[in-house]
């Protein structure tokens, strides 16, 4: 083969029920890992690919799958080959690659992935199947219950390596790969080769061949990626802007934050778009519903974590916007990786708050350039901060008195007057309460709602005529019983 022949599916050796599959799909040359990948694989080997979203990576490994497995037939609850994927939306694309590539053949397929029913899946288990997609905690569950047998894998596939690491997976597959006794081949491939991932392999695989397409983390070349300077209380309405400008007419749009996802997706609903949610706590009926009406056209905008960063195969998406810069400068590669498919032109717009800078910072190092700058049409709208006055009151206060009122309201506050005596005498009601006397009738008790103190300050003070001011220092409600005879004072020689 030439260097200057682009190679086409029939010279990689293929069956001819694969190669009639794949021209229905419409394709004729492979992609560069497809046709580096797939002679490797046929000839038994264990590999390693490395390379971007959007490249093939799904079919490079299907294919030749399909081949090695046209000939022979699963036992009962024994998968002759096992797919690894971190997500349920990746999993689902990959049985939907063995469905189109595969329709020729008589193979079977099954999909465990959480959130659907599983009686059909559990079903073909116990007829056996030649293909099992499944995520590593699903499939430790039904190891763990017995339902599934592990000895009859002969090929294990580890899909995007670098992301169940990201998710927390890696132990799981680890303990997965070590079960595979059977294990023949190992194929693994990974966006970015992190040293986690490089151990694994190292640990896993037996001389490999690496075929590695384009340098880690660097952005496809049919992407027109830019940066969107705004303020973060102006995001929402600079979105809107955004997509008017640049006419935008599709979209997936992410954030990093579930709990931001259903703001973002209101905002854009009130603004005449039509737009729908997608993240991991939404019941997979639901998400597989959204995917579909998203690819189908039905839905124009998708507001999604990076759930979907992954798990999307839309050749026709013509614009990805990061709401959010993503913390994980890889995790940039990957969203922007959901534009510029299959030879497309694609668009990326990413919003960047000053808070944003160190993470723009580490995309731009990592990517080993500087993304340009877009300047955004329009003025910002105002934020509900700054559209009200500066020295505007809080809701639960009173409006400012008028100083006449509150003059009024000073003087109505004492419970007496102003000019009340300093002292008490000796027939005011402090010594109404000798033992030696009658009681005096009890005061007019105020409703059960008013406190005590506040019904004392409320009751009347009672004036008695005065003889003699005897002065007597007051001690509350609780005077000593010695205290309470008022004392006889000398008069003056």
């Amino acid at each position: 083969m030439s260097e200057t022949h682009s190679p086409r599916f029939e010279d990689l050796g293929l069956r001819d029920e694969i190669l009639r599959a794949v021209a229905e799909a419409g394709y004729v040359e492979p992609t560069p890992i497809q046709a580096r990948a797939i002679p490797a694989i046929l000839a038994r080997r264990d590999v390693i690919g490395i390379a971007q979203t959007g490249t093939g990576k799904t079919a490079s490994f299907v294919l030749p799958m399909l081949h090695i497995l046209a000939s022979g037939r699963g036992r009962a609850r024994m998968p002759r080959s096992l797919i690894l994927s971190p997500t349920r939306e990746l999993a689902t694309q990959t049985a939907r690659n063995f469905e189109i590539y595969g329709k020729y053949l008589n193979l079977t397929m099954a999909l465990l992935i959480g959130g659907v029913g599983l009686g059909d899946q559990e079903r073909l288990l116990g007829k056996g199947v030649d293909v099992l997609i499944v995520t590593p905690g699903r499939l430790l569950d039904w190891y763990e219950r017995g339902r599934i047998l592990l000895g009859g894998v002969e090929i294990l596939v580890i899909d995007e390596a670098d992301r169940m690491f990201d998710m927390g997976f890696m132990p799981d597959v680890e303990r997965i790969v070590s079960l595979l006794l059977g294990r023949k081949q190992t194929l693994l491939f990974s966006a970015t080769m992190p040293p986690e991932v490089r151990r694994l392999a190292d640990r896993f695989l037996q001389d490999p061949v690496e075929i590695q397409v384009d340098r880690p983390a660097s952005k496809a070349e049919n992407v027109e990626d830019v940066v969107v300077e705004v303020a973060r209380e102006d995001k929402r309405a600079a979105l809107v802007r955004l997509i008017r400008s640049q006419a935008v007419p599709k979209a997936i749009v992410f954030c990093n934050r579930k709990r931001d996802i259903g703001a973002v997706m209101r905002h854009l609903q009130r603004a005449g778009f039509n737009a729908r949610d997608l993240h991991g706590d939404l019941e997979q009926v639901h998400r597989q519903q959204t995917l579909d009406q998203f690819t189908s056209g039905a839905i124009d905008f998708l507001v999604a974590t990076d759930v979907a960063a992954r798990g999307l195969d839309i050749s026709d998406m013509p614009v990805v916007i990061n709401f959010d810069v993503p913390m994980n400068p890889e995790d940039y590669v990957h969203r922007i990786g959901r534009t510029g498919r299959a030879g497309r032109k694609g668009r990326a717009f990413t919003f960047v708050t000053p808070e944003d800078a160190r993470y723009l910072a580490a995309i731009e190092k990592l990517t080993k350039r500087t993304i340009p700058r877009l300047p955004l049409a329009g003025e910002p709208a105002p934020t509900e901060a700054a559209a009200q006055p500066a020295e505007a009151p809080r809701r639960d206060r009173r409006p400012a008195a008028s100083p006449a009122e509150a003059t009024g309201r000073r003087r109505a506050a004492p419970t007496t007057p102003r000019d009340a005596p300093a002292v008490r005498t000796s027939r005011e009601p402090i010594a109404a309460h000798r033992p030696s006397e009658p009681a005096a009738p009890a005061p007019r008790r105020e409703p059960a709602s008013l406190p005590a103190s506040a019904a004392r300050r409320a009751a009347p003070v009672r004036r008695e005529p005065v003889e003699e001011q005897r002065p007597v220092v007051a001690f509350g409600e609780h005077v000593p019983r010695f205290l309470m005879a008022a004392p006889r004072l000398r008069k003056a020689v």
